[in-house]
């Protein structure tokens, strides 16, 4: 008894005394005994005996560490099925600035993209701590509350005035701030070109905060957007989600949506274990640069997986022994066995544990079969295939993907660059969609600009795509697709308040935001607003695609382009608009009403006569087309793109190929004497590639293609028929020689002070009248003489202000030292708004061949975005300050997009530019840029769009007038 007692009163902290009773010592005894009973039970569950726990403390922390970790593995991604936002209501998101204002957005048409994107809401958004608190109704108590809840700050009113709300946009693929802007040596960490599988690299080691792409993402709706490393490795490490407003602290982790354990190594305060991203590829980019082939691109991926594999197994071995007590296998010399894991593979083997959503860039069916398989040889999910070129015709492949069919990430109309986006098709959104399988728009970011992620929604809604799942493609889908649908992607009560307010309907051309919320913060600072008719809040009519879609499906992708002639007599009747050449050139309206419509006699692809529409004017048998409300118009002509020199990018055999530079890797002397020679884009042309042809199908019946190449001196562009057959067809080649091109660029290998001095000589410098060409004169004046006494235009290929006013004063120079006048032509042209009334004063041309400009480059950088971020677009202050402006485009795929880019320009203008104008810009106006002269049309080609005007949604081309050919081509 007195060691007992001893242990008694040490426990109670007092000596023994006569006055304790012994039944308070049994009830210390009894509560002592159940103690230690309690911890056997508890140790002997673990497999731990008093002894060890006594002589081993360090061991038994060890070992409770390992049944963590064992429960932690096995724990599924994401929150459990009890998840509830109510909680996030009541207290907010863990992205929350304290000092946010609550805000109450009223008067609204809110697409929810509830209801799998088919619910429309009428009513009012309540935002507060960072969440949506309520959509529709809101009750006044409600608002009342937040006031009172948000310290008195009260809760800002916006009046949304009846316009449509969306969620924030959800960006699935995009390389902001790993291929930053503008694109600088230390600011582009898209890629690592260490090895193929480099699964343990990630995407937030190497994102720039200081990307100027992020303010014009969020000035397009973009709100969340996930950082893909890029596609030059099978694997090329770990992906992350990020919000795109800038945070307090500017830190990288601070954008990032939930990181993972694996990046912050502390919980965040969710209960849940979140969701990881990795990027895959197979196919041309990886294969390309390691120089390796698809065979061994699935070996490199089938024995990556297989080491992630033998780690997992082991580690499931090792844990079913932990969890079972049964510590004797795991000890060996007085020291626990280590966790099985290795550093460089922990995130494979999370993919293995289904707890990692998988972005693969896979386009062909080749190699979407390959990662099936992988798939189900390892037994891991793939959350999506990105550009996924050829997924449209294997639908029923993708479905036996393990876990299910993944999401498909494509672009709307960016293909054609390799053999394996060949097949692509601007159908594919509405086919998978069609096979039940979850559709994803996507930017590539800066492959595209992802300010313009919209666009490629509604371009999938024009081409087919139900306007609910166009909607969806950019918001709930791919935020379901990244393991946060929970949260983003959806307008909902206790989902993050990432809102978008658009000045239209959001799939109408050239919808543009007029506010961005992310977290419950205005993103937009006194933003430029566009007054548009109220027709524009209306869903657009879009044309019926059916055939089209089906001869896709048929042709695995390739079908005919060609149309059907007809030669003699055709009627067109219901037309509503026509517009032609004037004798100058100019577009000008022969026909334009909203109420009367006409019908057009054409015989041998000439209009002969316009009438009232009347049915007694056909006779049985007459050709009659049906333009059901549409119009006729002058085809357009697009610049910018070498097309008719390129039809696969990256396939050498396909192209022209590329102009050497003289000025770098020529004979000098020759150059600046005059006497090397110089390269024709006539002599290269390839007729009837795809991309010619599906602009020719979209409105465009006349191409001014330069040699292509970067060098300073490109050559001598060439105007031809893009619906030609070949060069010997009547009126294939509209202008044989239209402009001398050259380019001066920062990014040249020698000084622009270097290639300045050459233009100056080249200027200046005597040459001969003549050349010879395999002993026999055939040319009288050379290109460098027709630029000199203004017979051509000179044409130089330049971004930077700094350049052009450098070449301004070079004009002046050389026109008061000759007195002759220089055509000048500016084509690129970012930075020219700065210099606009230099440039309209000198007379000097400008092209914009990026009409939505974008910082790509230091020369880039000084943009002028347009609205909601500047007042004017870059061609509306061009145009204002009297300048000759003419759009263009960059990529051969985009050349069928001219139309939509025209119509862009006019909605900018504010209601100021008629469409005659608009149409100038790539036309007459372009002509006049680039020297193609009205008389090299001995009759211009006419387009007929049936259903509505060449500037909207809701038409299509019907087809082509040609009095050239004497025939109507119809499509």
């Amino acid at each position: 008894m007195p060691k007992l007692y001893k242990v008694a009163n040490l426990s109670l902290d007092h000596p023994p005394g006569p006055r304790r009773k012994p039944k308070t010592l049994q009830r210390l005894l009894g509560l002592i005994f159940c103690t230690c009973v309690l911890q056997s039970v508890y140790l002997f569950s673990h497999g731990i005996s008093w002894p060890s726990f006594h002589s081993k403390p360090k061991i038994q922390v060890h070992r409770a560490s390992l049944l963590t970790k064992c429960r932690e593995i096995h724990t599924p991604a994401g929150p459990p099925p009890s998840f509830s936002t109510a909680g996030r209501v009541k207290g907010g998101s863990d992205r929350w600035v304290p000092g946010t204002p609550s805000t109450l957005l009223r008067n609204a048409k809110i697409w929810t993209g509830a209801r799998n994107g088919t619910e429309v809401v009428y009513g009012d958004v309540l935002l507060d701590r960072g969440v949506i608190v309520a959509v529709g109704y809101i009750p006044p108590n409600l608002v009342e509350r937040t006031k009172r809840n948000n310290g008195g700050q009260g809760v800002k009113v916006v009046d949304a005035g009846g316009k449509w709300v969306t969620p924030g946009l959800v960006d699935l693929h995009s390389h902001i701030g790993v291929s930053s802007a503008p694109n600088l040596n230390g600011a582009s960490d898209g890629n690592s070109h260490k090895a193929p599988i480099l699964p343990w690299l990630r995407s937030i080691d190497g994102l720039n905060t200081h990307d100027d792409a992020y303010e014009l993402v969020v000035a397009g709706g973009v709100t969340t957007a996930q950082i893909l490393p890029g596609s030059a490795n099978n694997i090329g490490g770990q992906a992350f989600v990020i919000k795109l407003r800038s945070t307090e602290d500017r830190s990288v982790t601070s954008k990032v949506i939930e990181p993972p354990l694996t990046l912050t190594h502390s919980p965040n305060g969710t209960e849940y274990v979140r969701w990881r991203h990795m990027k895959h590829a197979c196919g041309e980019n990886p294969d390309r640069r390691y120089g390796q082939t698809r065979m061994d691109a699935q070996w490199n991926f089938r024995h990556a997986y297989d080491e992630a594999r033998k780690i997992r197994d082991a580690q499931d071995i090792f844990c079913a022994k932990v969890e079972a007590g049964d510590w004797v296998g795991l000890v060996e010399e007085e020291k626990e066995e280590k966790f099985p894991e290795d550093l460089q593979w922990e995130s494979l083997v999370d993919v293995l544990r289904g707890r990692v959503k998988v972005s693969i860039h896979c386009y062909e069916a080749v190699d979407l079969d390959g990662i099936v398989r992988l798939s189900n040889e390892f037994k891991f999910p793939v959350a999506s295939f990105h550009h996924a070129g050829e997924t449209y015709l294997v639908p029923d492949l993708l479905k036996k993907t393990w876990g299910g069919a993944p999401s498909i990430a494509l672009f709307a109309s960016n293909f054609r660059k390799k053999r394996e986006a060949y097949r692509g098709s601007e159908f594919a959104p509405r086919v998978l969609a069609e096979h039940g399988i979850p559709v994803v728009m996507k930017s590539d970011h800066p492959v595209l600009n992802s300010r313009y992620l919209m666009f490629e929604a509604q371009q999938a809604h024009y081409y087919g795509l139900h306007p609910a799942l166009a909607l969806a493609s950019v918001t709930s889908v791919p935020a379901r697709a990244a393991g946060l649908g929970y949260r983003v992607g959806t307008i909902a009560e206790g989902y993050d308040a990432d809102i978008v307010i658009w000045d239209s309907h959001p799939l109408t051309l050239g919808a543009t935001p007029e506010q961005v919320y992310i977290d419950g913060i205005a993103q937009l600072i006194s933003p430029h607003s566009l007054v548009k008719p109220s027709v524009f809040q209306d869903l657009p009519e879009v044309p019926n695609w059916d055939k089209e879609k089906d001869d896709t499906v048929k042709w695995e992708g390739l079908p005919p382009l060609r149309g059907s002639e007809r030669k003699g007599r055709s009627w067109v009747k219901n037309v509503k608009t026509l517009l032609e050449f004037d004798e100058d050139g100019t577009v000008k309206a022969v026909f334009d009403s909203e109420s009367d419509q006409m019908t057009v006699l054409i015989e041998h692809g000439k209009i002969i006569s316009t009438s009232v529409s009347s049915n007694k004017l056909f006779q049985e048998e007459d050709e009659v087309i049906d333009l059901k409300g549409g119009s006729i118009a002058p085809g357009l002509t697009t610049y910018g793109a070498p097309i008719g020199l390129v039809e696969i990018r990256l396939e050498d055999s396909t192209n022209d190929g590329p102009v050497l530079d003289p000025l770098v890797d020529g004979d000098l002397p020759s150059l600046l004497a005059g006497k090397s020679g110089i390269i024709r884009a006539v002599d290269g042309l390839l007729f009837e590639g795809r991309n010619t042809l599906l602009a020719y199908k979209s409105g465009v019946t006349t191409a001014i293609t330069a040699p292509s190449g970067t060098g300073f001196l490109q050559g001598i562009s060439t105007a031809f028929s893009v619906g030609a057959p070949h060069a010997l067809a009547k009126g294939a080649v509209v202008q044989q020689e239209t402009a001398l091109h050259v380019s001066l660029s920062f990014g040249l290998p020698v000084s622009v002070s270097t290639q300045v001095s050459a233009l100056r000589t080249l200027l200046f410098g005597a040459e001969e009248s003549s050349t010879e060409r395999v002993g026999v004169v055939v040319d009288t004046k050379s290109a460098w003489e027709k630029v000199r006494e203004g017979a051509i235009p000179l044409v130089v290929s330049v971004e930077s202000s700094d350049i052009m006013a450098t070449l301004v004063e070079l004009k002046s120079e050389y026109q008061n030292a000759t007195g002759k006048t220089l055509q000048l032509t500016f084509s690129g042209g970012s930075e020219a708004h700065l210099l606009a009334k230099e440039i309209a004063a000198a007379g000097v041309s400008v092209i914009l061949t990026s009409p939505r400009p974008y910082p790509g480059t230091w020369e880039q950088r000084r943009i002028l975005p347009g609205p909601p971020l500047s007042k004017q677009s870059s061609v509306m202050a061009l145009l204002n300050a009297g300048v000759n402006v003419a759009i263009g485009v960059v990529d051969e795929s985009s050349a069928r997009n001219t139309r939509f880019e025209v119509a862009w320009a006019a909605l900018e203008s504010n209601g100021t530019m008629t469409r005659a104008q608009a149409i100038s810009l790539a036309s007459s106006n372009l002509h006049k840029a680039l020297g193609l002269k009205s008389s090299s049309f001995s009759a211009p080609d006419l387009m007929m769009y049936s259903g509505g005007g060449i500037l909207d949604f809701e038409s299509k081309v019907a087809g082509v007038i040609s009095a050239t050919r004497g025939v109507v081509e119809v499509f």
